[in-house]
């Protein structure tokens, strides 16, 4: 590992990835398989614990991306994998979690909402993200040789 910046980024990266995992493919698929949570409650939570999610990981994309400008890694993979994160993040910020929150509302509402493909592309992001997060992480954890060749 070059120095104390890249080692910084391979913990923020795999913080990151962690909480993404957990929140989106553990967490969340766990608490709508609870019997006792009503569908309305369970949407109401979800939308909350998003909103944590995203901003969270907006911390950790500036956090990746001002030590990658100060020079944790001219490798052209973590480059892009954190670009891929980073615009996977700013499509679901700017755009899907507002649309999936009005249509949280309708149901938090008592109501049902037209069909729609927003959490599969949501999930899609979210493992998108989770992908481009680990390779950036590997390549990091390369031994420096191979890693400046990339």
């Amino acid at each position: 590992m070059q120095d104390w910046k890249a080692s910084a980024l391979v913990v923020v990266l795999l913080l990151w990835a962690g909480i993404l995992f957990g929140v989106s493919f553990l967490a969340t698929p766990a608490k709508f398989s609870a019997p006792s949570l009503t569908l309305p409650v369970a949407v109401d939570v979800g939308r909350s614990t998003f909103a944590v999610l995203n901003q969270v990981e907006l911390g950790c994309a500036v956090l990746s991306l001002g030590l990658l400008l100060a020079g944790a890694s001219r490798a052209f993979v973590v480059r892009l994998a954190l670009g891929l994160a980073a615009l996977g993040l700013l499509l679901e910020t700017l755009w899907l979690l507002p649309a999936l929150d009005e249509r949280a509302r309708i149901v938090i509402d008592s109501g049902t909402p037209p069909a729609s493909s927003l959490h599969d592309v949501y999930i899609g992001i979210d493992a998108a993200k989770l992908v481009a997060l680990l390779l950036g992480t590997v390549v990091l954890l390369r031994p420096d040789e191979q890693r400046q060749r990339q």
